[in-house]
Order: C-alpha cells, then structure tokens, then sequence
C-alpha cells in the first residue's frame, strides 16, 4: 500500500493542549520503517498525561531522570518506556520543551506489514489482540526502548493522516485505565477510543 498520506506537522505535536492532542490522534496511522520492514497501523485509543500538573504523569511535579528527560523535549519526538520489566510503551510527547505533556497509544488497527506483526508477536493469525493494548502495540510495530527519543517528522517511526474523519458520535471519552494511585487524577477524562473498535484495550463504557 503505497503511501501518500501527510505526516503529521510540527504544528500538531507542539499544541499546548495534551487533551486535544490525545483526541486528534485518534484515527491517524503510525508507520515504522525498520531494517526494511513497513508496518502500519490506525490509531483506536489513546491517553492524555497533562505533565506537572497529572499525578499520573511520569513527570508529575517536575520529576526529571534519564528515563523522562525526553519528555522536556519539543513535540514531535517518541517516548518509549518499559512496563513491568516487560513491556514497551509507545508515547508521543507534545507542547513546547520544558512542559512534558505525552500521549500513550493504547491500541491500534493493523493494515499493513501483518505478516512482520505475526512474526514479532509470535502470533498464528492477526486476530484483535495483536494490537489491542500498549505493549501489544509497540510489540506488533516493532516499537522498543531504544527507538525513545526518535523524531516522529522524519525518524523511523512516523504518524500520518490519510483523510479518515471521525464523527463525534464515534468518540469515546473515559477516565483513564491503571492510574488509581493518582488519586482525583485518575478520575480524569483523559481517555479517548473509538467506538465499536474490537482493537480497542480495556473497558468500553
């Protein structure tokens, strides 16, 4: 499938609103380029993390370390973290540097390079999980730890739009999932999928 899609702008990452962020992210395709290897998939769920100010926020109250110093960075670049010794998760980091807003992608909906997801995932046949959740995401695109940092205008993994319009009626908007220690935080509406999507990881309500 040959692509003719617009990447996303700088414009885009460097929004000063993470929410809305989260919600245009859905629908828009992530493509990674590794060793050859196309991979691509719709973006169906996501999370806003509202940097200082989100007490789930890995930068919550301005905590700064090797592994968060990306999200200081401008809009635009990846931040990959392991989850549980075991998962990579795949996050967009927006606004301008020095204020660490990220989105996590949650699920998505494979469309093309299935055959190299199979292959990653150790999977038989593409059936919803491949992609539903974030570690199955990142895992299914070859998305890990050493790609955190990478420029998503013009790096090896990149997000494009090729037209697809949701209408609001579509769009799911929910607290967050895994953050109860966050406290009135965790009730935040900061969740956005799209309905009806079976990728999508989670409760649907």
């Amino acid at each position: 499938m040959p692509f003719k899609h617009k990447k996303l702008t700088k414009q885009f990452y460097l929004q000063d609103d993470v929410v809305a962020v989260a919600e245009n992210l859905l629908g828009k395709i992530i493509v990674t380029a590794f060793n050859g290897n196309i991979t691509t998939a719709r973006i169906v769920e996501t999370e806003a993390y509202n940097g200082v100010a989100d007490k789930a926020s890995h930068a919550y109250g301005g905590r700064r370390t090797n592994r968060t110093e990306i999200m200081y960075a401008n809009g635009g670049v990846a931040y990959v973290y392991l989850c549980y010794g075991m998962h990579h998760l795949f996050n967009v980091v927006a606004n301008k540097a020095n204020t660490p807003h990220a989105v996590l992608i949650r699920a998505a909906e494979p469309l093309q390079g299935i055959e190299h997801m199979l292959q990653r995932t150790g999977k038989r046949k593409a059936d919803y999980t491949i992609t539903k959740g974030p570690g199955n995401v990142s895992k299914a695109l070859g998305i890990t730890v050493k790609y955190t940092g990478t420029n998503l205008l013009n790096g090896e993994i990149n997000i494009v739009d090729d037209g697809f319009i949701l209408n609001e009626s579509e769009i799911i908007v929910t607290t967050r999932i895994g953050v109860e220690y966050a406290g009135e935080d965790a009730l935040l509406p900061y969740r956005f999928f799209i309905k009806n999507n079976p990728y999508v990881s989670g409760r649907k309500k």
